[in-house]
């Protein structure tokens, strides 16, 4: 009778609180992820699902040296963007954690810019770009203002670099600041007594115990930067000469620009299992780092 009620419970409780998630899950993410697994063997065209066509969608990702050039650049994106965001984003934590006056509101303006949806960052920073670099340029003679910066192709690209750190760096000084403020006050205050430095006490204790930031920053930069669509969209549109086309850009154009459907999900099943990779093996180090 006891097992009878409790079995009962379980259910009505699994129906209360799993049910609904767990059916969203499917429906939203797992069965659309198994459809497109399986399209990417066949000869879709966006409508119907075809013949199967085994590897040849994967073959010819491969053999477009577009998607190579293109899985480059976006590699090199992804490490600056991890770099530069990160050391921002610690800086700001470091800033705002060290007592100055008007943390909050500093704090607020900071993180401000990830409130910005990604389109909308894109055409602003475009009309930045175009516009106000260009009149500060003549007014102040600075040359690099000048440079029209979406039109040459290296430009371009640090200007996507730049808009991208611009909008994370105040996301992840959040989980800095809630890692810095999480270290123990005994260990800073024996530190103090035993005469450490800033640069001693920030090398030796709170970096250390404060991996787990890391660990969660790290791992949100990389799929942020390997999943980067709307602002490489707005800003520059791939362009100059296809010179800030990223990967998922790409696959955007190889399915709905050039009709090559089954071709772009397999480029998709291809950045999935790149950015697992990536991710599962950055989180693998990191952990087993923290303290």
């Amino acid at each position: 009778m006891f097992f009878g009620a409790l079995k009962k419970d379980g259910v009505k409780d699994f129906f209360t609180f799993a049910f609904i998630p767990l059916f969203a899950f499917t429906t939203v993410l797992l069965i659309p992820f198994i459809m497109g697994v399986v399209l990417t063997f066949t000869n879709w065209n966006g409508f119907t699902v075809g013949e199967f066509v085994g590897l040849q969608n994967y073959i010819n990702a491969f053999n477009d040296e577009n998607f190579l050039r293109i899985f480059g650049l976006t590699l090199k994106y992804v490490l600056f963007c991890l770099i530069f965001t990160n050391i921002i984003a610690f800086g700001l934590a470091l800033l705002i954690t060290s007592g100055i006056k008007g943390e909050n509101t500093l704090r607020s303006i900071f993180f401000m810019p990830n409130l910005i949806g990604g389109i909308l960052l894109g055409f602003i920073w475009q009309f930045i770009f175009n516009r106000i670099f260009l009149t500060v340029g003549d007014m102040t003679g600075f040359e690099f203002l000048m440079v029209p910066w979406l039109s040459d192709p290296d430009m371009a690209f640090w200007s996507l670099v730049i808009v991208s750190v611009w909008q994370q760096s105040g996301y992840m000084m959040l989980i800095y600041i809630a890692g810095i403020m999480g270290v123990q006050k005994s260990l800073l205050e024996a530190a103090s007594i035993d005469g450490a430095s800033r640069s001693q006490v920030l090398r030796s204790i709170k970096i250390p115990m404060m991996m787990q930031s890391f660990t969660i920053c790290l791992f949100l930069t990389l799929k942020n930067a390997f999943m980067m669509f709307d602002v490489n969209l707005a800003l520059t549109k791939g362009g100059p000469y296809r010179s800030t086309e990223l990967l998922t850009l790409n696959i955007y154009n190889e399915a709905f620009l050039y009709q090559n459907y089954g071709t772009a999900q397999a480029k998709a099943i291809i950045l999935f299992l790149i950015v697992v990779i990536v991710a599962v093996a950055q989180v693998y180090f990191t952990k087993k780092k923290e303290v």
